[in-house]
């Protein structure tokens, strides 16, 4: 991934949490006929591993082994920036639209498990990450006696060691503050709700917590 030095990630702590945050992860993965595209939720333990579970109908399980290599890709905020919120296209006329954006690229190996044991213990902790912010959380306890293992007989669980980590922070570290300003009043007063999380970024990245956007 093309990464300039401003742009990189701010560090690994930030590179965890996107990927905790946002665990909707694209798995690419090179297979003997071509490349193969899966989109699945993953879950990343305290270790530092990746784990999921595929369809067993998926074909990807069966055309790849243990230890083959695959990337991760894990999409943070993200949100269009119009030239017009630059304070500087006043001043010279010199700007054009662009594209902010996080985004963290997993490189690791393959693990296959049909372990039900593992299976289950995989399920319940991503279950509990995402169910942590209802009131009353959902949990496979919830479901009838013998469901969920019966369920478990259909899918095949992942694990990925991860060997390499690379985040990209595209969030108008480039600009000059009047800009960044700009960009950060723009997204705040933007009514989607990706725009607002990008704003946050922002902010975050380039010090501007606490301003005044003028």
């Amino acid at each position: 991934m093309y990464t300039p030095k401003h742009f990189s990630a701010p560090n690994t702590a930030a590179l965890h949490a996107l990927m905790r945050a946002y665990p909707f992860a694209t798995l690419v993965v090179a297979t003997a006929t071509g490349i193969e595209i899966n989109h699945l939720p993953l879950h990343l333990n305290a270790a530092g591993v990746l784990s999921g579970h595929l369809a067993r109908a998926n074909p990807l399980w069966q055309a790849v082994q243990t230890g083959h290599e695959v990337m991760a890709v894990f999409h943070g905020p993200h949100a269009y920036v119009t030239p017009s919120w630059y304070a500087t296209k006043a001043q010279t006329g010199r700007v054009v639209p662009t594209w902010n954006y996080v985004v963290v690229h997993v490189r690791g190996t393959l693990r296959l498990i049909e372990d039900a044991h593992w299976l289950r213990s995989h399920l319940a902790a991503l279950t509990a990450q995402q169910e942590a912010a209802f009131e009353q959380p959902w949990q496979l306890e919830d479901s009838p006696a013998g469901f969920i293992d019966k369920l478990m007989q259909a899918v095949v669980g992942i694990e990925i060691d991860i060997t390499q980590l690379t985040g990209k922070w595209k969030v108008s570290q480039n600009q000059p503050l009047e800009n960044q300003q700009g960009v950060l009043q723009g997204l705040r007063a933007s009514d989607a709700s990706h725009s607002h999380d990008m704003a946050a970024v922002v902010a975050a990245v380039n010090g501007l917590n606490g301003a005044s956007p003028a």
